[in-house]
């Protein structure tokens, strides 16, 4: 049976109801919780207490692009009712990143400044790499037109407001979808420069985005960064501002607990509560292997059963004084290592410089890749530690480590690759089987999208999952 172990009678006393509970805060759940709450649905997001108390960076996107009115950041934000005033939280700034390779530091961002420094570091010639770059721009702008026209996800009812979304805006972008063929001039270290960056920013564990998700995160890091000019300014701190405000509510859990289901209504039932917090729809915001280790029974419900993560992802968080950074160092760095993984592309380490509380704190490194299930995490850690070192070299004993969360299933380190033909640009399937209505946002079929993936998906579940507890529901403003 799919379905969900049902309560007994007496085991409902001290249930508490919601219209949809999101089980983890990863961020297609709280997107998709905020276009929940505006369409007047009651909303409640469970989070693991350890998961939900750690630095909140940790599960930050490693860059976010397409602030503006035209980028699917800033279109993403405007439909779920972010204030103007919030939405300018975020700085465009022309450096996406630097790729650090063996014999060059490269600067991506602006397209006239990533030109130059191909040119500067013997990447490509002058004209070729004018010719790429204008392909990818153009490339990217196709696929972000698709991406905001598609519905994404498929759902027994359609929310109304998916087709036709930029009816009325800016024309769609023309050029063919996909990879330009610009690409199969490059030479192999551009190539691998490339490589190196599809590899950091997308969400995939082992296996490469399809072309069209390709195009779309290389062309869109030729329109700089979005820059959160406060922590209390970050996308996460927004979207949970948003929820808060259409009158949603967190809770945490610290340990384990079960999915159940009380007269067909699925929900959990946490072994550290007397409560049972069950909803007219149940979303599950977090990795199916994760939420079957975290089950008290013995007996997993078969609607969660799955195979383990392919993938996980390795990361570690440092403090710094701020002076300890190389002068040259920008706040995102790709570092690609001299070996390649056969079939999986450069080795890649990724950067983040973050903001502490006051300008005056020391700064947060955190710094991750994504290796194979069965990798030593040990190994990869001091692998991690190494590539600091080469980046930071007079760093030594001035980088103090931090504790991570001890998570089990409300965790991004969990990495799992699409099914053949379900990743984009096919639609992800969101119902899971079983008499109660019970959804899984599965970051997978999106992940080669990276954080746009990740919005896209919680959207338009969201409005997706909103039309079908509330047809023809009103949108809060």
């Amino acid at each position: 049976m799919r379905g969900l172990p049902a309560l007994e009678a007496s085991e409902t006393a001290h249930t508490r109801r919601w219209d949809a509970i999101v089980l983890g805060g990863a961020l297609p759940g709280l997107v998709g919780a905020v276009a929940l709450g505006m369409r007047g649905v009651r909303v409640l997001v469970v989070e693991e207490e350890s998961s939900a108390r750690a630095f909140p960076g940790l599960r930050e996107p490693l860059l976010l692009t397409g602030a503006g009115p035209d980028g699917v950041l800033g279109a993403c934000l405007s439909e779920l009712g972010i204030a103007l005033i919030d939405r300018r939280r975020f700085e465009t700034h022309p450096l996406a990143y630097q790729v650090a390779m063996r014999d060059a530091r490269v600067d991506v961002g602006d397209p006239i400044r990533t030109t130059e420094e191909l040119v500067a570091w013997g990447l490509a010639k002058r004209e070729p790499a004018q010719d790429l770059i204008r392909a990818l721009v153009r490339a990217a702008d196709a696929e972000r037109d698709a991406m905001l026209d598609a519905p994404i996800v498929r759902a027994p009812r359609r929310p109304l407001s998916v087709r036709g979304r930029r009816s009325g805006g800016a024309a769609p972008a023309l050029g063919a979808r996909g990879l330009p063929s610009e690409i199969s001039g490059a030479s192999p270290a551009l190539r691998s420069l490339l490589a190196s960056q599809v590899r950091a920013l997308s969400n995939l564990g082992g296996t490469d985005p399809s072309p069209e998700a390709q195009a779309r995160l290389l062309g869109a890091s030729f329109g700089g960064s979005a820059d959160a000019t406060s922590s209390n300014g970050s996308l996460r701190a927004l979207l949970r501002r948003r929820i808060e405000t259409l009158f949603g509510e967190f809770r945490q859990v610290r340990g384990r607990f079960d999915l159940i289901a009380a007269a067909n209504q699925p929900g959990i039932r946490a072994e550290d509560s007397r409560e049972v917090w069950v909803g007219r729809a149940l979303i599950l915001n977090a990795p199916l292997d994760g939420l079957a280790a975290a089950h008290t029974q013995d007996r997993v419900p078969e609607l969660i059963q799955t195979s383990p993560a392919s993938h996980k992802r390795v990361s570690l968080h440092f403090r710094t004084p701020d002076a300890t950074l190389p002068e040259g160092m920008g706040p995102r760095v790709i570092h690609v290592g001299d070996d390649a993984r056969p079939g999986a592309g450069p080795e890649v380490v990724s950067v983040q410089v973050l903001p502490g509380a006051t300008w005056d704190d020391p700064v947060h490194l955190v710094a991750s890749t994504v290796v194979p299930a069965n990798a030593v995490t040990s190994d990869v850690s001091e692998r991690i530690r190494q590539v600091l070192a080469e980046l930071i070299p007079f760093s030594e004993d001035k980088l103090d480590p931090q504790e991570l969360p001890a998570a089990i299933w409300d965790t991004d380190l969990l990495v799992r690759d699409p099914e053949p033909g379900s990743a984009w640009p096919g639609e992800t399937d969101i119902r899971l089987g079983g008499r109660a209505p019970v959804y899984h946002l599965d970051r997978a079929g999106m992940a080669g999208l990276g954080f746009e993936g990740d919005l896209l998906l919680g959207q338009r579940a969201g409005e997706a999952i909103a039309n079908e507890l509330n047809p023809g529901g009103s949108r809060r403003p």
